[in-house]
């Protein structure tokens, strides 16, 4: 999928850098120096996105890489963006308040505890390995769900497990072009 951010997108991103240095004074949620390289990161996983999503949940969003960027990027997708860490749910609802992200709804839970939604679009960014993922996400896809997960140089050894063990779906590895060093995508479909 070819994305083209609306003409607001780098204001938001602006502003959302804004909210992070402002809470991380107090909070120290992350230590990246350079936000326009996660941004750059984040929004090269859309590259292997196959079709524009009507709904996407992202697993662990800490901060808020890559699931607030994708919001901002993709503003008729409904995005659930689960993170359990209390400060860091915090963080995004007021990022999303900030932002006035209206397609954005922030669950302070784990996956495997929220209400059961079907989505299109799962996104992690190196949170566990794809087979945990997918037993945590149960009830939130189906065989047309693609799940987008950022992952690093390992990324070919977990590939092959994961194959081993779901043989029906696909699983393929993409590099990003302005992703983090050693960034690879794992993109799965058609699990059961």
């Amino acid at each position: 999928m070819k994305l083209a951010p609306g003409e607001h997108f780098n204001e938001q991103v602006a502003k959302f850098k804004a909210c992070l240095q402002k809470f991380n004074r107090v909070h120290s949620l992350t230590n990246y120096d350079d936000l326009d390289a996660v941004v750059c990161d984040s929004l090269s996983g859309v590259n292997f996105i196959p079709r524009y999503p009507r709904i996407a949940c992202d697993i662990g969003s800490g901060a808020g890489f890559p699931g607030i960027f994708l919001a901002l990027a993709m503003p008729l997708c409904e995005w659930h963006l689960f993170e359990p860490n209390q400060k860091k749910a915090a963080f995004l609802t007021y990022a999303k308040v900030s932002l006035a992200l209206t397609n954005v709804k922030i669950h302070a839970e784990r996956v495997q505890d929220g209400a059961k939604l079907r989505a299109d679009l799962i996104s992690s960014r190196a949170l566990m390995s794809a087979q945990s993922l997918i037993e945590i996400c149960r009830g939130f896809y189906n065989q047309n769900t693609t799940f987008l997960l950022y992952k690093g140089s390992g990324a070919e050894a977990e590939a092959a497990e994961f194959r081993k063990e779901f043989t029906s779906a696909r699983c393929e590895i993409f590099s990003g072009e302005n992703a983090l060093k050693n960034r690879k995508f794992l993109v799965i479909k058609g699990v059961k």
